[in-house]
């Protein structure tokens, strides 16, 4: 009936996405054992990528055969089986630690804090990061943070168990998740091009955005499954290298190119996010205790939604700044006005910031490879010295 009345209606969709988010890998890594916990996330992150790819084409489809009302109305039958398939096949699972309980307190920081992050993101891709309102918003977001980080170890059943984040494998790890889905935004920049550059109707741009998903559904399994055999480290590397030459492929888009050399450009970037994300999600479980898997798994959610959070109106406001000084146009021109020649020389200096991103994510994994390395070697050491 108005458009208040489905905003909320969504907040009320992203609650439930969040529940089923924060304890997927929680499941997953609970039911496999450490052997099989890199193919079973890798097979997981593949269905979503499958997800993912076909999501765009079946909304087209929906909204041109029917209307839009069908894009939400197709969750209800698909919610209803997939919530018998998990009540009959997912094993019951006992807390392992009773005396949990919520966090009311910690809840309430953490959701005012998101709160003033997320609008003043908002704000400041609309008007600017300096405006008072964002900065004020942002300050709010920062007294927040620095409150819950004050008042939660003080706090007999914390929201957050600090204890994890003593694993400076894990820290880097969720770290590295951050950084590549800010980089990850950077593609949402890329309809853009297709449709205002290439000249490409939306079908058909909905049909070559499958393109990136659809690799990394394939890269996923398989990288989850090498690294159950070499160990997730050396695997996420080769994963961040890919997604690093992928950035500088789509840097060189041209204002006249066809389907073919963009999928060509586009392959690198979905196989190696493909290649990265399971042996990463695998490795930040790993290090979890078992009572503190659900944690474990909201903390990797909310990495990655923060990621979002940032990503978006970051990257949005560079692709805009670099367009929009390229053409020679003021501020708060509407970019889709800009001729293609900007468009290609935003979408060119966006991602090789995004590569710059992943490179320093990859600098990261390096270092935990390093760590990791010395810390078997003190391990063993110490088993011989006994």
């Amino acid at each position: 009936p108005s458009i208040s009345f489905l905003i909320a209606s969504r907040a009320f969709q992203g609650l439930g996405a969040t529940i089923m988010q924060a304890l997927g890998m929680a499941i997953i890594t609970e039911i496999f054992p450490s052997s099989e916990r890199g193919r079973a996330l890798g097979i997981m992150s593949g269905i979503v990528s499958v997800g993912i790819a076909s999501g765009p084409p079946i909304g087209g489809l929906l909204i041109g055969l029917i209307n839009w009302h069908a894009i939400f109305l197709v969750n209800v039958p698909v919610g209803i089986l997939a919530g018998i398939v998990v009540w009959k096949f997912v094993p019951h699972s006992k807390p392992k630690d009773t005396r949990q309980h919520f966090d009311p307190l910690g809840a309430v920081m953490v959701l005012f804090m998101l709160f003033c992050y997320a609008l003043a993101m908002t704000l400041g891709q609309n008007t600017s990061f300096t405006a008072p309102a964002t900065l004020i918003l942002l300050s709010i977001a920062a007294v927040c943070f620095i409150t819950f980080l004050l008042v939660e170890p003080r706090q007999k059943q914390p929201m957050i168990d600090f204890s994890l984040f003593r694993n400076i494998l894990f820290s880097i790890n969720l770290v590295m998740a951050f950084l590549v889905f800010v980089a990850l935004s950077g593609l949402f920049i890329i309809p853009f091009y297709l449709e205002l550059v290439l000249g490409y109707p939306t079908e058909i741009v909905g049909l070559l955005m499958m393109v990136e998903p659809v690799m990394m559904g394939l890269a996923a399994p398989f990288a989850g499954t090498l690294s159950d055999k070499f160990g997730s480290r050396l695997i996420s590397i080769i994963g961040l290298l890919l997604i690093t030459l992928g950035c500088l492929m789509i840097s060189t888009f041209q204002e006249n190119m066809s389907a073919f050399d963009f999928a060509i450009r586009m392959i690198p970037f979905g196989i190696g996010l493909g290649t990265f994300q399971s042996p990463n999600n695998s490795a930040i479980m790993g290090a979890a205790p078992r009572e503190r898997l659900g944690i474990a798994s909201g903390l990797l959610s909310l990495s990655r939604n923060l990621a979002q959070t940032s990503g978006l109106p970051l990257i949005g406001a560079l692709f805009s700044s670099l367009v929009l000084m390229f053409a020679g146009l003021p501020a708060h021109t509407d970019t889709s006005r800009a001729p293609a020649a900007a468009l290609v020389y935003g979408i060119s200096g966006t991602f090789r910031i995004c590569a710059l991103i992943i490179f320093s994510a990859t600098c990261l994994a390096v270092l935990a490879l390093w760590l990791d390395h010395r810390i078997k070697i003190a391990s063993l050491s110490k088993s011989d010295s006994i």
